[in-house]
């Protein structure tokens, strides 16, 4: 087995739906190929669908069945709301504000032989958790949560057009943000993207973490499932 202190890595993206949750589950697996101990949270969410048992949110589902440990879907997705729209706002509708001391509970209940958790984000980095507008620093907004945590952070750039300035600026909130972006991962959300090869050489020169995988676009969920975590490479990270 790979040795490896206990981490937590957080995964973030240019944009909505870019790969997120490809990216964590394909994570998940290929820590799972490794005989380590893994679990999946996503701490806020929002567009959940409204069953016998709650709110359930698609991607939190999914983590959840990918980590190796199962964990309480009331742990894995602690902040749930059922309006597909920014949770904040979500949020401000029914007349609540987002309390980040459930996402410090739920983080704080992961077993502690738990060798990789993999937390995944909602939307882009600067995510706001406040309609408050009188904040003189960044404590409305998600990201200053994840860098005061010191979460590691993987960066999910969707390869397509107008990919390259939001990959370059995402990658310098990070660094503002004092959070360790330790590598990015390129998604392929369609098929046969003009330029592709030229924008990931872009990329390559223009972000300083390393790029950790290309995810192609999967024609099935069967397919995503089985091979995603194939095109990952970890290694280093890993050992670390």
């Amino acid at each position: 087995m790979m040795t490896t202190n206990s981490k937590k890595v957080f995964i973030t993206g240019t944009d909505t739906d870019v790969g997120k949750t490809v990216v964590s589950c394909a994570v998940l697996d290929y820590a799972n190929k490794l005989g380590l101990k893994t679990v999946g949270l996503k701490p806020i969410s929002a567009g959940c669908e409204l069953t016998s048992v709650g709110l359930r949110n698609e991607d939190a589902v999914l983590l959840q069945q990918h980590a190796s440990q199962l964990l309480d879907y009331k742990i894995v997705n602690p902040i749930a709301y059922q309006a597909p729209i920014a949770p904040h706002i979500a949020a401000h509708n029914q007349g609540e504000s987002i309390d980040l001391a459930l996402v410090n509970k739920s983080l704080s209940l992961v077993p502690d032989d738990i060798e990789i958790t993999v937390i995944e984000g909602a939307g882009g980095w600067h995510l706001p958790i406040s309609m408050n507008r009188n904040n003189t620093d960044n404590s409305h907004l998600f990201s200053s949560w994840v860098a005061e945590n010191e979460l590691d952070v993987i960066l999910v750039v969707g390869i397509k057009l107008g990919c390259l300035n939001h990959a370059i600026l995402s990658a310098q909130a990070i660094a503002h943000s004092g959070a360790n972006l330790i590598g990015w991962i390129a998604n392929s959300p369609t098929t046969d993207i003009a330029n592709y090869d030229d924008m990931i050489a872009t990329l390559k020169v223009a972000l300083a973490a390393p790029l950790m995988g290309e995810m192609p676009y999967f024609s099935s969920i069967e397919d995503k499932n089985k091979n995603s975590a194939n095109y990952l490479d970890l290694t280093s990270y890993l050992s670390l």
